[in-house]
């Protein structure tokens, strides 16, 4: 397995690359507009980009997606989440996501799992290796829902949409979440620095299972009062 991540400053975001050497395919996920390094990356290792997977529509950034599609002569499939309805859906997407979805790329098997919160639409995208398990996961990108030692902000769309979203993403933690293991690796879209959360760690990776311990957020309450606990710790809402 070929693995690669590309960070970008000044936004603190993570880009990935997972590759098959088997077959030579190469995923992307959550490109930048910096599309060449990823190319690059790729290319060194002798892979294909063949599939560019999104977990969210990002606030943050414009998506590299359609313009890593062009650079690559149009050949690679972009895969974007439908869960939130036909308003989310990127014009440029290729195949619509819905929870379950899979894509098999020789041994390696992602899943998508709708987790809404900071989005209504956002997935996570699960890993299984089937030369290790093909039942249990590896690890997991998981976009803007989960970082180390923090969530996605649920109230960059608006107070209305906080409304729904703040519930969502208490169910993504404590329901959703819950059949994952302990020991799954995750690889969250943004690092220490960002303003789509609150207080990133400054590590790049942990597993669920720390976050179950240490994270704040994975304290468990009523949904009423964990909202209203979420609520006053927001920091200011940046400016557009």
């Amino acid at each position: 397995m070929f693995f690669q991540r590309l960070f970008t400053p000044g936004l603190s975001i993570n880009s990935y690359l997972l590759g098959d050497e088997k077959t030579k395919r190469c995923v992307v996920v959550d490109p930048t507009r910096h599309v060449f390094p990823l190319i690059v990356q790729a290319q060194q290792a002798g892979l294909d980009i063949t599939d560019i997977l999104e977990t969210h529509v990002h606030a943050d950034y414009v998506s590299g997606s359609k313009e890593l599609k062009h650079q690559l002569n149009e050949k690679p499939c972009i895969y974007a989440s439908g869960e939130g309805g036909e308003q989310w859906i990127p014009s440029y997407a290729d195949v619509v996501v819905e929870n379950g979805r899979t894509l098999n790329i020789g041994d390696l098997r992602l899943e998508a799992m709708h987790t809404p919160g900071h989005t209504p639409e956002h997935v996570i995208w699960v890993c299984y290796d089937a030369s290790r398990s093909s039942c249990t996961p590896w690890f997991a990108f998981t976009g803007d829902c989960l970082f180390v030692g923090s969530i996605g902000r649920p109230d960059l769309l608006g107070k209305e949409e906080m409304a729904t979203l703040a519930p969502q993403l208490y169910q993504t933690l404590f329901e959703r979440l819950a059949p994952l293991p302990d020991f799954l690796e995750i690889l969250p879209s943004h690092g220490q620095g960002s303003l789509c959360g609150q207080s990133l760690n400054g590590r790049a990776t942990s597993t669920l299972g720390f976050e179950r311990l240490f994270n704040p957020y994975f304290k468990k309450e009523s949904q009423e009062q964990w909202i209203s606990q979420l609520e006053q710790g927001l920091p200011p809402h940046p400016a557009c």
